[in-house]
């Protein structure tokens, strides 16, 4: 049986940037991010956050929420400005 495929916006492709650009910016690795997520209550294993960052495993608001602490952003720091994943996904 085949997986379906996960469907994600360009809302969700820019904020899995988001996510794995601060992440290598403060040099945790996968590994260490899952742990760092875990220790605030939302255990993510190092698969799910590679899913997320190569967008195949949706980030969902909890996910976001946790995600953001962290990496001691607000959740909003991740996520596009309002419009910006609009215009991304009508130019192609």
């Amino acid at each position: 049986m085949s997986k379906r495929a996960v469907e994600i916006d360009p809302t969700g492709i820019q904020t899995a940037h988001s996510i794995e650009t601060l992440r290598l910016a403060r040099g945790v690795s996968q590994r260490q991010f899952a742990a760092l997520v875990a220790e605030l209550g939302r255990p993510l294993s190092h698969t799910a956050i590679s899913r997320i960052e190569r967008i195949r495993r949706r980030c969902d608001v909890d996910d976001l929420a946790t995600v953001a602490a962290a990496l001691g952003v607000y959740p909003m720091t991740l996520l596009p400005p309002s419009g910006a994943a609009q215009e991304a996904g009508h130019r192609g």
